[in-house]
This record gives C-alpha cells, sequence and structure tokens, in this order.
C-alpha cells in the first residue's frame, strides 16, 4: 500500500460480510479480553473476513520494519511474528504481462538495478498519476529481467539494521505469492491470508497492461476468487475496485489518502470529487455497494494538529460502521518520525518512539484492523487492548 486514495453488484455479499465481522468482535464482547481475543481468532478456518481477530493486524508490505518491503524474507517474518494478514503484495505489471510485488513501478529505490550496467540506458523520466518520476520501471522489464535484481531497503535512514539484507531477496511474482500462501497454510496448519493491492491501475490500464484482468485470471486459477477466499483485494481507485467486483467475488477494499485528495481515475475521468466526498455518509453509501471496507489514512480517523500530535477523533469509524463497511487503517510505524508527536521519543530517526501508547489510541476508535511494519508490536498492542 502506498500514500495515495481509491468500487458494483456486491450489496448482498457486504452486508452478510459486515454482519459477519461484527460477528466475531460482538458476540463475545462480554467476555473477558483473553477470552474475547481466543474466541475472534478461533472463529475457523475459511470463513471469510469473520475468521479474522479483530482488531486484525495486518503486516505492511510483510514486516517491512525488519526487512527489505515486499519479499519473501519481510512476507515470512511478518507472519513468524503473529500477523493476521500479510500485505503480499503492491501489484504492478512487467514488460511482458507478469504481476510482480513492489511498492511502485519505479524500482530505483527498492532494488540494485542501479549497479546492473546492462540496465543503464533503462532509466527514463515518466509521469506517474501526474507526477514526474525518475527511475527505473517495472513495464521495461520482462519478468526474466526483473528476477535478476534483488531488493534493497527503502528508507535506510530510518532502517539502517535493514540493510543487512540488501541482496538478498529476489522480486516476488503475484503467482509465487499464491503459491506461497498454500505452502505456509500447509505448514502452519493455519489459514494464511494475503491483501494485495492493483497499483495505479489507470495509468497501467493506458499502456495495455489492464491490473484486474491479470488479478482475476490468478486468483480463478489458484481457486482464490471467492467470497469467503482469504485474499482481500484494495486499491486507491474507486473504478479499479468496482471492476474487481465484476471479475471476483473476494472482499474488496477502498482505500483512502488525505482528505483533500483525488483518487487519480477520478482525476483522469474529470470526477472533482475528493477523499472528503467519499467519507461522508452518502459518500460511504455508494462505496459499500461495491466493497466491504476501506482502508483509511490513520489521519481520517484522528485528525492532527500543526505540531503532528492527535487533535480530533471524526466519525469516520461509527460512519463506515452504519453502513456495514470494515476499516483497516494504514500505516503504524514504531520508529519516532512516523508517530504522532506526542508518541516520540527523542529525535533520532530510526528510534523507537511510544508505539504501544499510538496504537492503544488508535484501536480505541473502534478500527477492526490496522497495517504495520511492525507487526509483533502490533499483535502486543492488541493482547494489550483486548486485557485492558
Amino acid at each position: 500500500m502506498g500514500s495515495q486514495d481509491e468500487h458494483t453488484d456486491g450489496t448482498g455479499r457486504r452486508a452478510l460480510l459486515g454482519a459477519a465481522m461484527f460477528g466475531a468482535g460482538g458476540a463475545v464482547l462480554g467476555l473477558s479480553g483473553t477470552a474475547r481475543a481466543a474466541g475472534a481468532r478461533s472463529a475457523g478456518h475459511g470463513g471469510g473476513l469473520k475468521s479474522l481477530p479483530v482488531p486484525t493486524v495486518i503486516g505492511h508490505r510483510g514486516a517491512s520494519g525488519y526487512r527489505p518491503e515486499h519479499t519473501f524474507g519481510s512476507y515470512q517474518l511478518a507472519l513468524d511474528l503473529g500477523a493476521d494478514i500479510v500485505e503480499a503484495g503492491d501489484l504492478v505489471p512487467t514488460r511482458d504481462g507478469h504481476l510482480v510485488c513492489r511498492h511502485e513501478p519505479e524500482i530505483g529505490g527498492t532494488t540494485n538495478v542501479a549497479d546492473h550496467p546492462e540496465f543503464a540506458d533503462r532509466r527514463t523520466t515518466k509521469v506517474l498519476d501526474g507526477v514526474s518520476t525518475t527511475g527505473w520501471f517495472t513495464e521495461d522489464f520482462t519478468l526474466a529481467e526483473l528476477k535478476t535484481l534483488r531488493a534493497i531497503e527503502r528508507i535506510p535512514a530510518n532502517r539502517p539494521h535493514n540493510t543487512l539484507y540488501n541482496g538478498r531477496w529476489s522480486i516476488p511474482t503475484f503467482e509465487e505469492v499464491l503459491k506461497w500462501q498454500d505452502e505456509q497454510t500447509r505448514k502452519r496448519g493455519k489459514q494464511v491470508w494475503i491483501y494485495p493491492e492493483t497499483k495505479h491501475p489507470t495509468y497501467f490500464r493506458g499502456l495495455g497492461l489492464g491490473l484486474e484482468e491479470r488479478v482475476a485470471k490468478l486468483l480463478h486459477q489458484y481457486g482464490k476468487d471467492k467470497r469467503n477466499s482469504p485474499v482481500i483485494l484494495q486499491s486507491f481507485e474507486p473504478t479499479s475496485i468496482q471492476r474487481l467486483n465484476k471479475l471476483v467475488d473476494n472482499p474488496l477494499v477502498v482505500l483512502l489518502s488525505a482528505a483533500n485528495t483525488r483518487p487519480w481515475d477520478f482525476v483522469a475521468t474529470g470526477d472533482p470529487r475528493t477523499v472528503a466526498d467519499l467519507i461522508t455518509p452518502k459518500g460511504l453509501r455508494e462505496i459499500a455497494g461495491y466493497a466491504q471496507g476501506i482502508g483509511p489514512t490513520l489521519d481520517l480517523v484522528i485528525t492532527k494538529k500543526a505540531d503532528g500530535s492527535l487533535d480530533k477523533e471524526t466519525t469516520l469509524v461509527a460512519d463506515a460502521h452504519k453502513v456495514g463497511l470494515i476499516l483497516h487503517p494504514y500505516t503504524m510505524r514504531n520508529e519516532n518520525p512516523f508517530l504522532p508527536a506526542e508518541y516520540r521519543r527523542g529525535t533520532d530517526a530510526d528510534a523507537y518512539g511510544d508505539a504501544f501508547g499510538a496504537f492503544k489510541r488508535y484501536f480505541a476508535t473502534g478500527i477492526d484492523g490496522v497495517f504495520t511494519d511492525n507487526a509483533d508490536t502490533g499483535v502486543l498492542a492488541r493482547a494489550d487492548f483486548v486485557n485492558g
């Protein structure tokens, strides 16, 4: 998932999932925190969203607080640390039409492509969703070429320790992720969930590399395109979710960036609405017609003051729940620069602040789960919350 924003015949499906989701947490509210967490967790295999504990801990790009993101090293560690779902991955296409897992199509910051002289001439500048971007792009490489590259840490200033693992892992394909999911489910004796995202779908459709059909084809091939399949699909572009809703029966989530931004598909088609319009009761009702949840930036749940500290809780959680939508906001990280100001400790960019305090504050709003780079911190924070 990135830092942006994100639709038709699924109303019945959504209502069912919504009821099931609230059943998981609500039916056991009278129990002790431990029993409540156990009750949510033991709702059973293959039961769709209702089988997940609430609040759900989602490993953001894997365990990207500890390993280079979108690698099998990162995904594997997220499971080891207790993540309920692994965000594997942000899906972008290769020149020959394969889907691979990278945060962005530009891979200069997440691979060692700059160290490959044979690809020096692929460096170029493109306009990506209205932003001039220079680097190397997945759509200019075949899958075989991308497989010669290795992943590196994206934010070394905040995560210097992760650079130890630079060069260790290759770029995974979505098909490899689907096979890995089945292997891990067998090995661990419990259903492993994934949460892929279609990245820049309007941009890629314009290049003749439509993402949704490719995603749907693979999900169908692996029998993971059903209502109860352990694969939640997400996008910052509402029309991508609407398109997916016609192709598969998976749970679907619309991602939402800052209130004053516009989803790129809206910009491209002249739709004047902003995220602020999408999170009104009317906007949320519309989303509930084709999706089961929203993935808002945390600032849409609790606003921030000018100094970066938390300000007011919004009505978004209540408003979304009212129309049957679940909320999985993004992204909780342990390092100081990513925390609200009052939870920072010291000024070091790579030092941890009071992440537990921040988790507690956000869980208290009633969110159904959260994306985090530090799944182990999230799991401990949830135990504190449900036992508190």
